[in-house]
């Protein structure tokens, strides 16, 4: 009997769809441009929701986030959810499941011990030796604290990246350097050159991880394993040599900086100017220790941004170098897969969960406004019977990622999932797909705006509706790339086109909403 095909997908967070050299930015990416020539791209996947938790819950599950439950950050993965999800399925069918690095299933930044491996408050009850089993994988190493560098001293915190950096001789120095910066520091948001050795930098931990996972496989057993990469999210401390691989003269910078609020809907000015809740988060957000301990109120974080262009540069170009990292050790791991024989039988797939506006529009980091930086994201997909150096325009989404991954497993899904297995679109050309939804209901308490955002995206077009106000806004991104002209009053047409789209969307929402456990 042949066996199952080996399956590794491998994620970064907060990394957008045009920052891969292939896109045409500035961006040095060599292997994952290898990756898409040796495989098939999707030029217009989107994620599932704009912020972290939502969206790994929809790759998990392959369900939309009203529907699993966790509709924003701060709300945990029910347990029995994520079990059911395609690592759970797979393991059930003989795959070896594994996870390596941020999985962010669970808040970390809660308001109390919640008991997952992944609280802040609740990590140190779980032994050194402790490898799972989580949401469905059978063997985890996590990374939990990557961004929080004001957590990593606390000695009580964290998994197994943290224990690692902590461990053995040399612990304290490491977390010294780990938050220490290096000149020049030119005061830009979230941004600066960090000490800390890229040895002991968590992206180089997950690819270690991922070679060593690789080296222990057998031959007669599928795997399925989940590599993911905490960066480039901020704070964006890239370590050297790479935080200086691209010099900030150098970068590419937004198209548009300009904020154009006058063609926007109404919850874009109320999310940039109002100060009513929170007037110190405008500065705080400067500062990532300060941001991430006001757990309270956190809706103005990418508020009042105002960094000059010599600021954004030395932001773009850390950015760029915490993807080069990531790139790097992206050919480490593909190395390993094709020295250790499994290049012939592996299906990879390379994406993330979302983007950053990265200066599109005035704003940085990330927030409700679905500009394209922030929506799109990159999906590459290499394996055995995958064509080489396709690109797929068809519009898909990370919700489909479960639904994927079980089609090439040959397993069949235990439950109707939102998501569709691109496999199709992949391997037929006369197969198509019309377009990619997604959902987002804020937490007025973290956003200091209650907002219920549906997102619906064709090849050409993309509309966002706000369901409490009937607001709304279109564009079209062939004649109109930059997102300048909200065309949502001027073009019924197609607005009702993308409306019956919307409307689409199974009626399976939870009933009773998850209680947030945190704000991460």
């Amino acid at each position: 009997m042949k066996k199952k095909p080996n399956i590794l997908i491998i994620t970064t967070d907060q990394h957008r769809g045009d920052c891969y050299g292939f896109e045409g930015r500035k961006v040095k990416t060599p292997h994952l441009d290898q990756l898409a020539a040796d495989g098939t791209r999707f030029q217009n996947c989107i994620t599932p929701s704009a912020m972290c938790q939502p969206a790994r819950g929809s790759m998990l599950t392959g369900l939309y986030p009203l529907t699993h439950g966790v509709i924003d950050n701060g709300i945990d993965m029910p347990a029995a959810t994520g079990e059911a999800g395609f690592a759970g399925q797979l393991s059930a069918h003989g795959y070896h499941t594994a996870f390596l690095g941020k999985a962010h299933f669970s808040s970390y930044n809660t308001f109390a011990a919640t008991g997952t491996p992944e609280c802040r408050h609740s990590s140190s009850g779980y032994a050194d030796d402790w490898l799972g089993p989580y949401m469905g994988f059978q063997h985890v190493e996590l990374a939990v604290l990557g961004h929080e560098l004001a957590e990593m001293a606390s000695h009580n915190k964290g998994q197994h990246y943290e224990r690692w950096l902590r461990g053995g001789d040399g612990g304290e120095e490491r977390l010294a350097l780990y938050g220490t910066r290096l000149a020049p520091d030119v005061g830009a948001m979230q941004t600066w050159h960090s000490a800390l050795p890229v040895a002991w930098h968590h992206s180089s931990w997950v690819g270690d991880r991922v070679v060593d996972f690789l080296d222990e496989q057998r031959a007669d057993q599928p795997f399925c394993l989940w590599a993911s990469f905490s960066d480039p999210h901020m704070p964006f401390d890239c370590p050297e040599p790479w935080s200086r691989m691209h010099h900030p003269d150098e970068v590419d910078l937004p198209t548009v900086r300009e904020r154009g609020l006058d063609q926007r809907p109404w919850w874009h000015r109320a999310y940039v100017e109002d100060r009513s809740i929170d007037p110190a988060m405008d500065q705080a957000i400067y500062d990532h220790g300060v941001s991430l301990n006001r757990l309270a109120r956190r809706n103005g974080r990418a508020r009042n941004y105002n960094d000059t262009e010599e600021q954004l540069r030395h932001t773009i170009a850390n950015y760029f170098g915490m993807i080069s990292l990531i790139d790097h050790n992206v050919g480490r791991i593909l190395d390993a897969i094709a020295s250790r024989g499994f290049d012939n039988d592996t299906i990879v797939i390379f994406t993330s969960d979302h983007g950053d506006w990265l200066g599109d529009h005035g704003m940085m980091l990330k927030g409700p406004m679905f500009y394209e930086g922030l929506l799109r994201v990159g999906f590459l997909i290499k394996g055995p019977g995958i064509p080489a150096g396709k690109v797929v325009g068809d519009p898909i989404s990370n919700t489909d990622i479960a639904a994927t991954l079980l089609d090439y497993a040959g397993v069949k899904p235990l439950y109707s999932m939102h998501g569709h297995s691109v496999r199709p679109l992949v391997e037929s050309s006369s197969t198509s797909r019309d377009y990619a939804y997604g959902e987002w209901d804020l937490n007025p308490e973290h956003w200091g705006l209650d907002l219920k955002l549906r997102v619906v995206r064709t090849e050409r077009y993309k509309m966002t509706l706000e369901v409490n106000s009937g607001a709304g806004e279109l564009y079209d991104l062939v004649d109109d790339p930059a997102e300048t002209i909200n065309r949502f009053e001027t073009d019924r047409i197609i607005r009702k086109e993308l409306e019956e789209m919307l409307n689409d969307r199974p009626p399976d929402e939870l009933k009773d909403p998850l209680t947030p456990s945190g704000v991460h």
